[in-house]
Parts: C-alpha cells; sequence; structure tokens
C-alpha cells in the first residue's frame, strides 16, 4: 500500500501555530499526534527495512524508495512506548526533512485536520523522551486533543542527520 498525497512544497519557514495549518493525524499508542501536512511525502504499509550496523535501536535500518536510501525511525521506540508490535495497521510516513527524506514508523494514520487558530494552545514545559520545545502545540478538535510535532527537531534528536 502506498498513499501519495499531492501539496505544494513546503516553504522551510518555521512558522509559528498562529495560522491555519493541516497537520497529517497519526497514532503512537494510546496518543494522536500531528505533523505538518507539507512534510509528508506518502504514507506506506510497513515494510522490514535493512539493519544498519551500530545503529541506535530506533533508527530500524533503510529501505529503498524508488532509488532513494531512506532511512527509517521507530518513533513508538524513540518515544520510550512498551509492546511495540508491526500489524497490518502499523505505516511509515515519508517525510521532507529539508533536503533528506526520512520514514517514521507509527501505530495508524488516521486522517488529515485543518486547524484554526483558536483550536492550538501552548504545550506545557515537561521534561521527557522528547524535548518540550520539540512540540508545537496541543490541537483540539471537538473532543480529541492532538500532540502537533517539529518533526525537524523531533527526527534531528533522533539521530537522523
Amino acid at each position: 500500500m502506498s498513499t501519495v498525497l499531492n501539496h505544494a512544497p513546503h516553504d522551510n519557514r518555521t512558522d509559528a501555530p498562529t495560522s491555519i495549518r493541516e497537520f497529517l493525524a497519526f497514532k503512537l499508542g494510546n496518543e494522536e499526534y500531528g505533523v505538518d501536512i507539507l512534510r509528508v511525502q506518502e504514507i506506506r504499509s510497513f515494510e522490514q527495512p535493512t539493519r544498519m550496523v551500530n545503529a541506535p535501536e530506533h533508527i530500524l535500518g533503510v529501505v529503498n524508495l524508488r532509488g532513494v536510501i531512506v532511512p527509517i525511525v521507530d518513533m513508538r521506540i524513540q518515544f520510550g512506548l512498551h509492546n511495540v508490535k508491526y500489524d497490518g495497521f502499523t505505516v511509515v510516513i515519508v517525510l521532507n526533512i529539508g533536503s533528506k527524506v526520512v520514514g517514521m514508523v507509527v501505530d495508524a494514520v488516521s486522517d488529515v485536520i485543518t486547524l484554526e487558530p483558536n483550536q492550538l494552545r501552548p504545550a506545557p514545559e515537561i521534561s521527557g523522551t522528547i524535548d518540550s520545545s520539540a512540540v508545537l502545540a496541543l490541537g483540539t478538535v471537538n473532543d480529541r486533543m492532538l500532540i502537533l510535532l517539529d518533526i525537524e527537531q523531533v527526527l534531528n534528536a533522533s539521530s537522523v542527520q
């Protein structure tokens, strides 16, 4: 399965979460996260990557994606989630991060969500597996809350250079 999302190229600005933006919503464990849709190249079904020697545990390896070697990061392992399993819902979100292409493994992708400024709340300062500066904001849609990630910062912290 491969779903290609057509969109305008990312303009490399670091927009503050103050304008209407679209996010791809995905699940990690019991939590729902969002990443800027303009960073998403495609969504693919999970396939076992080729393991790289001396790679950290959360970097599962690499895959050849139409001639491009793409590192695959399991976000569940990076975020310290337990009982990581690979099933029919497990997908890889392929992202464009600057000039690099990186794949991130997530439990499932739900939908694309449009958020307006009044639906965004600042994230509290909490120390944990990811730096709180990597969280753009908390987005609310009806009874759902999404943790909106600055995916470039998250992936830089994961040793993907």
